[in-house]
């Protein structure tokens, strides 16, 4: 008579997300945004427990969290985009002057411009990449200083400030759903679509199978040229959906707008977990990612923390992800090792 041998009880459904949650990045994210949160309300009850501050703690954001899900989506495919500020600025100019010339223009249209400015951006410098085999970092870097250079060259010391934007759309950068601003609430519906498409969609898991070794991806047969085009594309367009957001929010646009916000996105894609090299990481993290930054920038003032050592914390953050994304894989890679010589 053969006797079986005794099985391993299967976890359920349940304790296996619980399991997942509590090893997970996004959760010691979170735990740190709390804690400056938390910290920021105890000197300054105000920071969190007013209509103002409650409105500026979801509404801050709004603008980094667009750009740091496109950010991410490229970046998962081991390819970086710089050329994002500059996008922003130049969508921003664009939603500017289409009101100046007809202020009764439709908020539907004014989005629908910005998004279509920022997919040409990203379809350029997708098909550059792609095509020519030539480093993502080198064109979006050109990129970049071409943008805010016709940017600058177009605009000059010219302003386009609150008194040329119609009430209806000034209205729309602050204007609350259940307290809760209404860019937040499509910024949130854009982290919820992209994250559900990378997670269930064929070509989401493809854009990781990318990142995590091309060669490899392009020898099975993925179609890895037009899933990193469409990684671009998709940044762009979310750029250029941030530009619209920064002239709802600000009601200005100039040749300065979105400066530097690039590295910010950058920053908030690596601190939430989304590894540099590609592969890994999720839409969630880099959203969380983008609330700690904005978060950290506005607690740090209260807490008598100076503009230098500002700085100085999201850089300790970067490096600190940086070498915490490498440790872990680093223990992975020992994991199977030992997997490997066991079996």
């Amino acid at each position: 008579m053969t006797t079986l041998a005794p099985t391993r009880p299967t976890e359920s459904a349940g304790v296996r997300v619980l399991r997942t949650v509590l090893r997970s990045r996004e959760l010691a994210i979170v735990i740190v945004l709390v804690a400056i949160v938390l910290f920021a309300t105890a000197r300054r009850s105000s920071f969190v427990f007013s209509a103002d501050g409650w409105r500026d703690t979801l509404l801050a954001p709004s603008i980094l969290l667009v750009l740091a899900v496109g950010q991410m989506v490229v970046v998962v495919t081991r390819n970086v985009d710089l050329s994002i500020g500059s996008t922003l600025g130049i969508s921003a100019y664009v939603v500017g002057k289409i009101f100046v010339a007809n202020p009764d223009t439709s908020v539907f249209v004014v989005f629908a411009a910005g998004i279509a400015v920022g997919a040409v951006v990203g379809a350029i410098n997708g098909l550059l990449v792609t095509v020519f085999n030539v480093p993502s970092l080198v064109i979006t870097l050109g990129m970049m200083y071409v943008l805010r250079g016709a940017l600058t060259h177009e605009v000059g010391s010219e302003r386009i400030n609150a008194q040329d934007f119609p009430a209806h759309f000034e209205k729309l950068g602050t204007q609350q759903v259940l307290t809760i601003p209404v860019l937040t609430i499509i910024a949130l519906v854009v982290v919820a679509v992209v994250g559900y498409y990378l997670h269930t969609a064929r070509g989401g898991r493809e854009l990781y199978a990318i990142g995590s070794d091309p060669d490899a991806a392009v020898l099975y047969g993925l179609p890895a040229a037009r899933r990193v085009f469409g990684a671009f594309v998709l940044c762009g367009a979310l750029a250029g959906l941030a530009g619209v957001f920064s002239t709802a929010r600000y009601a200005t646009a100039f040749s300065g707008t979105g400066k530097d916000i690039e590295l910010q996105a950058v920053a908030a894609v690596v601190i939430g977990g989304v590894a540099i090299f590609g592969g890994s990481g999720t839409v969630w993290g880099a959203a969380i990612g983008a609330f700690l930054l904005v978060t950290i920038n506005r607690a740090l003032p209260i807490l008598g923390i100076s503009e230098f050592w500002q700085g100085a914390v999201v850089g300790l953050l970067i490096i600190g992800s940086i070498v915490l994304d490498r440790v872990l894989s680093i223990r992975r890679q020992h994991r199977l090792l030992e997997a490997r010589d066991h079996a």
